[in-house]
């Protein structure tokens, strides 16, 4: 395999392009797509998201501290793309979209509908670094829709056509291929054949 050697880049994909739904001082309410957007900390439950210094959105999560992390699927997907090239200063992106606004539970910011999980945040921390600014928060509350839950209300995020943002393009999520630990998990010794009858060799 021939490999060529790059300047340094931005190369970390794919990643999810989630839409970040925030509200300001005087009430107005916004959305701002994000694709710089992970998981920093499991106990307690933290993720981060970087926005550039010159987005509309920038000085409001710094004024506030909150926001909500909606992920997205692809039914959403045109809203998603016009909330990343449309900017709050000028436009209201729940209008032009369509997304209907609900209430977050813990923070005072609208949560969209239309996606299957809103994850409200408060910021703990800003890390300025060059083009973005790193905002580390810390999650106070997940609402998730109830018919992404199975029988024993275990989440089945499969269910929800999520999207992941690669290079300049959106792609829906394949097929799964594995599940954590799968590569050392013994088979269990009662598991029956997949084929053929229980204990008769195939001929």
């Amino acid at each position: 395999m021939n490999k060529q050697s790059w300047p340094p880049g931005n190369m970390l994909y794919p990643v999810p392009a989630v839409l970040v739904s925030l509200r300001d001082k005087e009430g107005r309410d916004n959305l701002i797509t994000v694709a710089w957007a992970g998981t920093v900390c499991s106990d307690p439950a933290m993720l981060s998201i970087s926005v550039r210094k010159e987005r509309y959105s920038h000085h409001i999560l710094k004024e506030t501290g909150e926001f909500v992390v909606n992920l997205s699927t692809s039914k959403i997907i045109r809203a998603v793309d016009l909330c990343g090239v449309k900017s709050g200063r000028d436009t209201d992106k729940f209008k032009l979209t369509g997304l209907t606004k609900g209430k977050a539970v813990k923070i005072d910011c609208p949560i969209v509908e239309e996606s299957p999980v809103n994850i409200e945040c408060k910021v703990r921390q800003i890390l300025e670094l060059g083009t973005h600014d790193m905002f580390i928060a810390e999650v106070l509350n997940v609402q998730v829709d109830e018919s992404l839950l199975n029988e024993r209300g275990a989440l089945k995020l499969e269910k929800a056509n999520l999207i992941a943002y690669s290079h300049g393009d959106y792609f829906t999520l394949g097929k799964k291929v594995g599940s954590f630990g799968y590569s050392v998990r013994k088979p269990s010794k009662d598991k029956k054949p997949r084929s053929g009858r229980p204990g008769r060799r195939k001929s």
